[in-house]
């Protein structure tokens, strides 16, 4: 009796999400390639997408036209979802992302059927990821391009400091 009550009175108290927890999938539209990767690898087959290709002109006169495909629809049906996060892990542009809003419950199953716009809408409730520990080990691949930088730039700062020594008339000329 004297100690204090741990039942939360939800939804009147909101609870303290742990960090990076799962809620529901957010969508980075600029990112999607339309490589259908998430739509194939989904063991729910939840995911629902539409596009097109669109013809780029060439750049330059003789050029190439380009094609890229454009998104027209992306769909999750998280009355389907099983939430197991496949389709964010085999995303290889990084477009789907965990976010922790929870609070989605509709009154019509046919309702939890969300489009890109609202996917957009939790994209920006995704919290930052953590910093990297400032005690780890450099990558491999950073330390070797950052060696590279460091040593085209010493060649570029040596070539600046020694300007090229004037040419020598050679014979026959004035």
């Amino acid at each position: 009796m004297t100690k204090k009550t741990v039942t939360e009175q939800y939804p009147d108290t909101q609870p303290e999400l742990p960090p990076r927890s799962r809620g529901v999938i957010g969508l980075f539209e600029e990112n999607c390639t339309v490589c259908m990767l998430c739509a194939r690898e989904c063991p729910d087959w939840c995911i629902y997408i539409d596009s097109h290709k669109e013809t780029i002109p060439a750049a330059t006169p003789g050029g190439r036209e380009r094609s890229r495909n454009v998104l027209d629809r992306f769909a999750i049906d998280f009355s389907l979802c099983m939430y197991c996060g496949i389709c964010i892990e085999v995303c290889p542009f990084d477009a789907l992302f965990w976010s922790p809003e929870f609070e989605y419950a509709e009154t019509d199953i046919r309702d939890l059927t969300h489009e890109r716009d609202k996917l957009r809408e939790w994209m920006w409730t995704v919290p930052a990821p953590p910093a990297l520990d400032p005690g780890a080990e450099e990558p491999k691949e950073l330390a070797a391009a950052r060696k590279t930088a460091q040593k085209l730039a010493a060649q570029q700062q040596a070539a600046q400091e020694d300007p090229p020594a004037p040419a020598e008339p050679q014979e026959g000329e004035s």
